[in-house]
């Protein structure tokens, strides 16, 4: 089996075809990026796209990624490792505590501006929900993504 991941089919060594894209990405192709959170697809710290798609890999068959393209937080940053706009935001809003969520955070940012390059606040408040910060820098998640969409300045 082959995996289009960030951008580079890599095949998937013997053996991982009925594991979970989040244990394949981590375990498999070194890719650690994503987080293993709570296992049952509530916390978003596993969130990668998928076609796209913000999608939890903790609950993602591999087997279901066949022929898809998938992107990791390892994924967004542009050429020359160029920060994407939703990451730079976030350092730039200081949005970071522990970091454990972020990276599953940051995805489910990158593919809202994608979808909806101007959100309003109820459309970042759905496209953000169900993804648990502990450290609460919601605020600033909320202003990040903002920013990243043109929609706040620089304080």
């Amino acid at each position: 089996m082959k995996l289009d991941v960030n951008g580079r089919v890599t095949p998937v060594p013997p053996g991982w075809e009925d594991e979970t894209l989040l244990a394949t990405l981590r375990e498999a192709l070194g890719l650690v990026g994503s987080k293993f959170g709570c296992g049952v697809g509530l916390c978003g710290a596993c969130t990668v796209l998928v076609d796209g798609v913000p999608q939890r890999s903790c609950l993602m068959p591999l087997r279901a990624c066949g022929g898809r393209a998938v992107q990791t937080i390892e994924g967004v940053a542009g050429e020359g490792g160029r920060l994407h706009a939703v990451q730079q935001a976030w350092l730039d809003e200081a949005v970071p505590q522990c970091g454990y969520c972020q990276a599953g955070q940051v995805m489910a940012a990158v593919a809202l501006l994608r979808s909806v390059p101007r959100p309003t606040e109820a459309q970042i408040d759905e496209a953000m929900a169900g993804h648990l910060c502990r450290c609460g820098t919601q605020q600033r998640i909320r202003r990040a993504i903002r920013r990243a969409a043109g929609l706040e300045s620089a304080r």
